[in-house]
């Protein structure tokens, strides 16, 4: 009788693949899709700056969220722990809102 796990949970499961050193990053404004292939290490700063410039918008005047939080210029990928083909959502910054009486 021959004693292998193979039934064991793991056995036959390869290894996490390894982490690729650049990542897929979709950037929405609800209107527009832009893709970027970045690396791990690189600030978003780069990717918000081409996202804007792409789209004709100010940096100042875009807010980048991911999963709901907001994003920093000086984050990166590996920062967030982002994962190939995430997303990075972009509202319009809203200034004011108080209301004249």
């Amino acid at each position: 009788m021959s004693d292998h796990h193979s039934n064991s949970p793991g056995a036959e499961k390869p290894q996490e693949p390894q982490q690729t050193e650049h990542l897929n990053i979709k950037v929405t404004d609800n209107n527009n899709e832009v893709f970027f292939k970045i690396k791990r290490t690189t600030q978003l700063k780069k990717l918000m700056d081409a996202f804007c410039e792409r789209q004709g918008k100010s940096p100042q005047s875009c807010r980048f969220l991911f999963d709901g939080t907001r994003v920093n210029p000086t984050d990166n990928p590996e920062s967030l722990e982002m994962q190939d083909g995430d997303t990075l959502e972009v509202h319009q910054e809203q200034i004011g809102g108080a209301d004249a009486w």
